[in-house]
């Protein structure tokens, strides 16, 4: 018995010595090969310079997203959203507790940072009501009331994976919100859950484009047709990409996106600049006139703002016309950033951000008598409450969030939503990836999302004392300045005459 043992011994010592040895053998010929390709190529000079060693460099460069993200940044470091803001986004979607312990982590000295004015006489439960529908395009064949002031903006089938987008159709459905389709078209993942819908038109116009790139009124008519869908957006540019066409790499154009949206399958689809019928304020409030006749729904266009000039002279268009010729409404997006592909010098240089933008909307349209008949829709970056609170307290009438609902459905920042190797199968077509994202589980969030969002808003607003989210006033909100000092918020952006609040509503 025990020669049989010291036998074995033997042998298994032997093996593991010749596999050591195999595995040395191996390891040598990797570098050598790895040593040959590195000192003969011309496209990086740390390899050529450094051989096999210099790979280190851009292995480490990878990790060093995954190790800052994990270890080493505080919970309000991370952009562009930090860990403390994911957290409550993660938690709201899973309806799990949002209350934290022993104070705030957050910093309320920096410049902007905003501070709700809490009422010594708060709403109490009894008093709250629930925010009422909004009427959109009384002017139209069928207007729309649309129920909630919190809804989800524009992801393109082809950005996001189809499972993603109906989680995202099926949780809106759920929570009664509507959902964007982006510019991407009307997939039938977008339709899935049978709730609202909002039809977006690119500049490329997808969906509804002709063999040369223009307008197709029948596709149109045909899209609109569709009772799910309540709303056409004319899309003239986003906070990704102010001035230039969305982007969708070639690898997430498979056939079926091909199909949907009129283009090649397997090539880069890149939308022009702009709209080459529209080069003109007049040409716009003539597009969105045509749109709206053709499809009887209200009608609206999307834009990142740059010249106040640009609102000024629209206004004065308006009036001219007539107030029929307004837009049903207009959706303003921050100038930070969005959820697909796009150049860094345009997200990080051009355009103006929601603080500056959205008050600067507002104002215009209120001083040219226009802003009850024109709907007021913004995005950018507003994934916890206070950001939409903020927005409806400067005088949005609807807040859209479309990171925040990413976070609902698992996205982890991974920042690879370009790359279509998205680890939780929200931006990659990659089948494999998609198994792990189940629809049934994440829609539940969407709507959870959604929910914990609008009560959180709410409870911010019955602290202020006032019975309803689109109750909050500029005048319930203060700003730290450079000073380290607050100022309050309607001396930043003044009320117009005509639309003083009283101080308690």
């Amino acid at each position: 018995m025990g020669v049989a043992v010291m036998s074995f011994v033997k042998t298994a010592i032997d093996w593991i010595g010749a596999f050591f040895v195999f595995a040395l053998i191996l390891l040598i010929i990797i570098v050598v090969i790895l040593y040959l390709i590195d000192i003969t190529q011309k496209k990086q000079a740390i390899r050529r310079n450094y051989p096999v060693i210099g790979r280190f460099r851009y292995w480490f460069e990878h990790l060093g997203e995954f190790f800052r993200q994990y270890f080493f940044a505080l919970d309000r470091e991370e952009m562009p959203f930090n860990r403390a803001e994911r957290s409550w986004a993660y938690r709201a979607a899973k309806n799990v507790s949002r209350t934290l312990a022993f104070g705030s982590t957050r910093n309320l000295s920096p410049t902007g940072t905003v501070m709700f004015l809490n009422d010594q006489f708060p709403t109490l439960e009894e008093d709250a009501v629930e925010s009422q529908p909004v009427l959109i395009g009384p002017y139209c064949k069928e207007p729309y009331a649309a129920r909630s002031f919190f809804n989800i903006s524009g992801m393109s089938y082809g950005s996001l994976s189809k499972v993603a987008v109906e989680a995202l159709s099926k949780g809106a459905a759920r929570a009664g919100c509507w959902i964007n389709t982006g510019e991407g078209g009307l997939s039938p993942y977008h339709l899935a859950g049978g709730g609202d819908v909002v039809f977006q038109i690119g500049t490329a116009k997808y969906g509804v484009r002709t063999k040369d790139g223009g307008l197709d009124d029948n596709k149109l008519k045909q899209v609109a047709s569709h009772p799910q869908v309540k709303m056409i957006e004319l899309k003239m540019s986003q906070g990704a990409k102010p001035g230039k066409g969305g982007i969708l790499p070639g690898a997430k154009v498979t056939e079926e996106i091909a199909h949907i949206r009129g283009i090649p399958a397997g090539e880069d689809s890149i939308s022009p600049n702009g709209h080459p019928e529209v080069k003109s304020i007049s040409a716009l409030l003539d597009m969105l006139i045509h749109i709206r006749e053709v499809t009887g729904k209200p009608v609206g266009f999307k834009t990142v703002v740059g010249s106040h000039q640009f609102l000024t002279d629209l206004c004065l268009e308006i009036n001219k016309r007539g107030i029929e010729s307004a837009p049903d409404f207009i959706t303003i997006d921050s100038a930070d950033g969005g959820t697909g592909a796009a150049p860094q010098p345009l997200f990080d240089y051009v355009g103006l951000p929601l603080k500056e933008s959205l008050p600067l909307v507002i104002d215009t349209l209120s001083s040219h008598g226009l802003r009850d008949r024109i709907k007021v829709v913004c995005s950018g970056k507003m994934i916890t409450p206070s950001g939409v609170a903020w927005a409806l307290a400067i005088g949005a009438d609807f807040a859209l969030s479309a990171r925040g609902f990413m976070f609902a459905m698992g996205c982890i920042q991974a920042l690879q939503c370009n790359k279509n190797t998205c680890p939780t199968g929200i931006t990659t077509h990659d089948e494999d990836l998609q198994k792990g994202l189940d629809i049934t589980d994440k829609s539940e969030r969407v709507a959870y999302y959604h929910k914990n969002m609008v009560k959180a808003v709410g409870m911010i607003a019955h602290s202020c004392g006032v019975t309803e989210p689109r109750g909050l006033k500029r005048h319930h909100v203060r700003v730290v300045t450079e000073t380290g000092l607050s100022t309050p918020l309607d001396k930043l952006h003044p009320y117009q005459e005509n639309e003083i609040p009283s101080l308690k509503q």
